[in-house]
């Protein structure tokens, strides 16, 4: 028995390696890497949501002065509401969204080692904000208990690959049922909203406080975000989706529905009026609804392919820096601040005598 004990003991000890995914950080450059600059995914990031809130606080603003024009104090009122919608369903969604964590895979050789502890960091990150998440009452149904159970011991035994295990078990199977979830509700209340309201302002209001609700929701589900590229795209599409939803109600596709009607509309003006009332109210709901359900399975589809990607990463084997530096091409270095200067410095004085 003691032997046995000791044995166990020996072999928990021993560190686990990552499942090698037979690719070299060359191949994986050439097959996954893309040029993207950082700082202009960033700027993207920052200028679609500023854009989204002034897209939102102009449509709150003629709500309010609407409401305004009808009674002062309903005006007021509605002052009041639009503060509170701006700040619960704009600034609350975005700074969540953007205060969480994302996966580093789009590098080099240089930054691998860098993004794959990062990496790593941030899966333990997420174990533990499911765990807790988990705990609380109204997420108990987002998880698998089983799996979350898998994903608790191996927190606490301090194993990444369990934790690796347990969190592509939670992805593939309930978080994705529940995202799929999400997205549904998410599309369903769109639709009604945009087809009950008949108000181009309120309209926008409505499905682009939906559609940030929905990603700030994700996210949460997920435990990180899309990374600044692809945040980006999805930022730019909520944007698109709320300037749809004006133009939707400026279409009237109910009048030239009942224009093509012709006399059967015309003997009954109150029935071509509500048939075309219907008929907008439908299509304005569809075409929300659809918007959102596309945005929700775009972010879907980014988490999804950037975890898979960190996995992929994570089975490289790295050179060491001391094999880096060896096999580095002579004369490829880049210089230093102080050696870039004095070059310019040089041929400044060549170009110059």
């Amino acid at each position: 028995m003691a032997n046995e004990i000791v044995e166990v003991k020996a072999e928990a000890k021993q560190p686990e390696a990552p499942e090698k995914t037979g690719l070299t950080i060359e191949e994986y450059e050439k097959k996954y890497v893309k040029r993207e600059n950082a700082r202009s995914a960033k700027f993207f990031v920052w200028m679609f949501a500023l854009l989204i809130g002034v897209i939102l606080f102009t449509c709150l603003f003629f709500v309010s002065v609407k409401c305004y024009e009808i009674n002062e104090y309903f005006g007021y009122a509605m002052i009041g509401v639009s503060v509170l919608f701006f700040l619960f369903l704009y600034i609350v969604p975005l700074a969540k969204v953007l205060h969480s964590g994302y996966f580093i895979t789009n590098v080099d050789k240089r930054k691998a080692g860098a993004a794959k502890r990062h990496n790593k960091a941030l899966r333990k990150d997420i174990a533990n904000h499911i765990i807790h998440l988990h705990s609380e009452v109204g997420a108990v149904k987002w998880y698998d208990s089983a799996e979350v159970g898998k994903l608790a011991i191996a927190v606490n035994t301090n194993k990444d690959e369990g934790i690796k295990a347990a969190l592509t078990a939670l992805y593939k199977g309930s978080v994705r049922k529940t995202a799929n979830s999400l997205i549904r509700k998410s599309a369903l209340r769109a639709g009604l909203q945009s087809a009950i309201s008949q108000q181009n302002v309120l309209d926008v209001a409505l499905v682009s406080a939906t559609n940030l609700k929905m990603i700030k929701d994700l996210v949460y589900l997920y435990g990180f975000r899309p990374s600044d590229a692809k945040l980006s795209k999805i930022f730019g599409e909520v944007m698109m989706a709320s300037l749809a939803a004006y133009g939707l109600e400026n279409a009237n596709f109910g009048s030239t529905v009942v224009k093509d009607l012709g006399g059967a509309a015309k003997g009954l003006p109150f029935l071509g009026g509500l048939l075309g009332t219907i008929i907008d109210s439908t299509v304005q709901g569809l075409v929300n609804a659809a918007f959102t359900a596309f945005i929700g399975y775009q972010a879907i589809k980014y988490l999804e392919k950037e975890y898979h990607l960190q996995d992929i990463l994570d089975g490289i084997e790295l050179e060491s820096e001391e094999d880096l530096k060896e096999n580095a091409v002579p004369g490829r270095r880049r210089p230093s601040r102080p050696e870039a200067i004095f070059l310019d410095c040089v041929l400044l004085k060549g170009l110059f005598p």
